[in-house]
């Protein structure tokens, strides 16, 4: 088995080593690892800290793999990246994150106990994961499921926090970030829920990665990144007002819609109802309307 693990980075030298040593550790378990780490136009130490890495490391089953790109932003980077990955399974890790000890025996254990065995493997694309914070916290909720699709563990089974799929190469090359009008940034649950359309995944209540979120990331800085990329944020919650919402969590609904409103007002794309598919959420649209649209306003003042 090969592991391609994928980083996009920009001015996170100082973060690296944290991912590198995590590698290391996981090297023990009788897979091979690929590390592609895309800078994205860095000004700091990147390329000298990876070079390190890549001139020190006596690790045989650890290859580690620098590129550089002009600052194009994270999801270009992983673009790139999946093509050059080489193998069996792929997995993101931002440069400010890092596996626990065992997660590439847990990684190994949950594909051959759930994935060798099954006779149509080609119906996943991929295994999901848990997330720990720094002092082993839980991101979010256990998997109610073990077989689901990103959609519907997060709008139907009220799952909360961040998850960490690795996903199979064969299916994740199919598959790309897809952004708007130059913008740089997108939730990666667009590109999941095109996924979700064809496959499921596997869900396993295990962490495999720590989650330590910076000041300056996407995160921290919503609001900025919702400006910034509101295209493709407009085209995101439109693409799920317009799915099938049987069994859709209200709260969900609500989410969605308010979020429309949000992004219709920001891209000028004002009172586009004819997007939305079900009944029910176009009359809870025209209920939330005039609200949303005066509370958008108010905390994204029109420039």
């Amino acid at each position: 088995m090969k592991i391609s693990v994928l980083t996009a980075t920009y001015n996170r030298a100082y973060f690296l080593e944290k991912l590198y040593n995590s590698l290391v550790k996981n090297s023990d378990y009788g897979i091979n690892i690929e590390w592609l780490i895309m800078d994205d136009g860095s000004v700091d130490d990147t390329k000298k800290v990876v070079e390190n890495f890549i001139k020190n490391n006596s690790i045989s089953n650890l290859e580690i793999k620098y590129y550089f790109q002009e600052n194009n932003g994270k999801m270009v980077a992983i673009n790139n990246l999946v093509e050059k990955a080489t193998g069996d399974l792929i997995v993101d890790c931002d440069s400010d994150d890092y596996f626990t000890f065992d997660a590439f025996k847990i990684i190994k254990e949950a594909y051959d106990e759930n994935i060798k065995a099954v006779e149509d493997k080609s119906k996943y694309y991929g295994i999901c994961f848990l997330k720990n914070d720094k002092n082993g916290n839980n991101i979010g909720n256990d998997f109610k499921n073990k077989e689901t699709t990103m959609f519907d563990l997060y709008f139907k089974e009220g799952e909360t926090g961040e998850k960490a799929i690795v996903f199979f190469t064969d299916i994740r090359k199919k598959y790309k970030h897809e952004l708007v009008n130059g913008e740089k940034f997108i939730t990666e649950a667009r590109m999941y829920h095109k996924m979700d359309e064809k496959y499921k995944m596997i869900c396993i209540n295990k962490p495999i990665m720590i989650c330590e979120y910076q000041e300056e990331g996407y995160t921290k800085n919503i609001k900025k990144q919702f400006i910034q990329n509101k295209n493709g944020y407009f085209e995101y919650f439109k693409e799920i007002l317009q799915k099938d919402m049987k069994g859709v969590l209200f709260n969900k609904r609500l989410y969605a819609i308010k979020h429309y409103i949000l992004f219709g007002y920001l891209t000028e794309n004002n009172f586009k109802i004819k997007y939305i598919k079900s009944i029910k959420n176009k009359l809870l649209y025209i209920l939330l309307y005039i609200p949303g649209v005066i509370k958008s306003r108010k905390e994204y003042k029109r420039k």
